[in-house]
């Protein structure tokens, strides 16, 4: 080693002994004028965390050779530290991406009278299970039952906690051990690589594929019985969609091939709808989605779908059908299991108010959404526009598609109008959108950030746009 390299080395180190020894004591930090706030909202022992974890982390930057904190970085980056341990993992978004049930952003928005309806019984006691008229203890599945009834037409119904659940339960109490019956052209797998013969097996029963790929015919199904057969079961397919040379039997079809006493003994026939409406989507433009009350009048004995899709309730899963099928499945072992708790009834009857009344489009966000003229998304757009000019910001709108989503009508899109911003950074500035408070997601595009009014709720507008602003000044600097 030569003389400088050891005069270097020798300097090195003295540099970062006096490092270490400028570092402030705990003590000292803790007396900040600037942390007394954070002292106060946290408590004194996430502080002493936070400041010993800021410290640590400086003796290493030191030790790998980075310079110290100046004196003003200290209370800073102690607060920054609590601030993101305060920040919850699970938090509000807001959606630009356009599409309306959006599973990775929590599906359907609630309206305001199921939130409220959350609220109230969630603040204090309630009458889950607890019988007003009669003062002894009541059925959670009592709520929303009446409703449910009266919007299918069907004879019963159980809530359980999701669609995937609702499916289990009705394999594990009906086919337990015995065939079910189902077109191969409906053997699908669905987000997070759930698939449709999984469950099956799961719920115990023996999995029958009938028909072919892209064609199913009736006498598939009949044929396809034997007297170990359960059960007849039709999937929509809400994921994909096919197209050509395509055949399905109708629901009316399979109702009479499983209903056939002449033939065989009686089936089960089981339709998954998945999503589920209870609305005509044909009404908004869209391809038509099976109803869940035609399914009903159709002969299925049981249906099942989800409360958190084109429903527009919270997350559960539904069972309507006949009513001692229903009663069966409700003193299933397993209903106690997938059993919902109060809030979720409370947001999900307050959902089915809605459609009692007749107000479900202009009440629950999601029909809102999807009933919007393209006329009032292209007037917020160019509201966008403006006010990001006033902040500097050149933006353009124009024209551009909207998903529904969710598993709902694949390949259907809304028209609708996009705030459409250039810029030479756009993964950083999604990046920064999506640590802004509230985060808001957006779409990239040919490195065009686009942001869809359809989904951006009135009330997050002006947060989009202090967001956006923020985050352009943020990546600039």
């Amino acid at each position: 080693m030569t003389q400088d390299h050891a005069n270097s080395g020798a300097t090195s180190t003295e540099a970062a002994h006096a490092a270490y020894r400028a570092l402030p004591s705990v003590d000292a930090l803790l007396r900040e004028p600037a942390l007394a706030a954070q002292a106060a909202q946290v408590g004194d022992a996430a502080l002493l965390d936070a400041v010993r974890a800021v410290l640590a982390a400086a003796r290493t930057a030191i030790g790998a050779g980075s310079p110290s904190p100046a004196p003003h970085q200290w209370p800073e980056q102690v607060a920054a530290l609590l601030d993101a341990r305060m920040r919850r993992s699970l938090q509000p978004v807001i959606n630009a991406t356009g599409v309306i049930i959006h599973t990775n952003l929590g599906r359907a928005p609630l309206s305001a009278n199921a939130l409220s309806a959350m609220a109230e019984v969630g603040q204090g006691y309630s009458s889950l299970e607890y019988d007003l008229e009669r003062g002894t203890r009541g059925s959670r599945h009592d709520h929303a039952r009446a409703l449910l009834q009266r919007l299918t037409g069907a004879e019963d119904a159980l809530v359980v906690n999701n669609n995937a659940a609702a499916v289990y339960l009705v394999l594990a109490a009906f086919c337990q051990g015995r065939e079910v019956l189902i077109s191969r052209s409906q053997l699908v797998e669905i987000g997070g690589g759930f698939r449709i013969p999984d469950v099956l097996v799961q719920g115990g029963a023996r999995l029958v594929e009938v028909g072919t790929t892209n064609r199913t015919h009736p006498r598939d199904f009949a044929d396809a019985i034997t007297p170990d057969t359960a059960a007849l079961l039709r999937v929509h397919s809400s994921n994909f969609r096919q197209i050509g040379f395509v055949a399905m039997p109708t629901l009316a079809d399979m109702a009479a091939i499983a209903h056939d006493d002449a033939a065989h003994v009686p089936l089960l026939l089981i339709d998954d709808l998945g999503s589920g409406t209870l609305l005509d989507t044909r009404t908004y433009g869209l391809a038509a989605e099976p109803m869940v009350q035609e399914s009903v009048a159709a002969g299925a004995d049981l249906v099942t779908f989800s409360g958190d899709k084109l429903l527009g309730g919270p997350q559960a899963g539904i069972i309507v059908g006949r009513a001692p099928l229903i009663e069966a499945l409700r003193r299933h072992p397993l209903a106690r299991a997938l059993r919902v708790d109060k809030s979720t009834l409370a947001a999900l009857e307050a959902t089915l108010w809605a459609y009692d009344r007749g107000q479900a489009p202009d009440e629950l966000p999601v029909w809102r959404m999807i009933a919007a003229p393209p006329d009032a998304l292209h007037a917020r757009a160019e509201k966008w526009r403006l006010a990001l000019a006033r902040y500097g910001v050149e933006s353009s709108v124009s024209a551009g598609e909207s998903a529904v989503g969710g598993g709902s009508l694949p390949g259907e899109t809304l028209p609708t109008w996009l705030l459409s911003l250039s810029t030479a950074q756009p993964d950083s500035v999604a990046a920064a959108l999506r640590h802004a408070r509230p985060p808001v997601i957006c779409r990239i595009q040919n490195d065009k950030l686009l942001f869809d009014p359809r989904t951006v709720l009135p009330e997050q507008e002006d947060l989009l746009l202090e967001a956006l602003h923020a985050s352009l000044v943020r990546t600039a600097g």
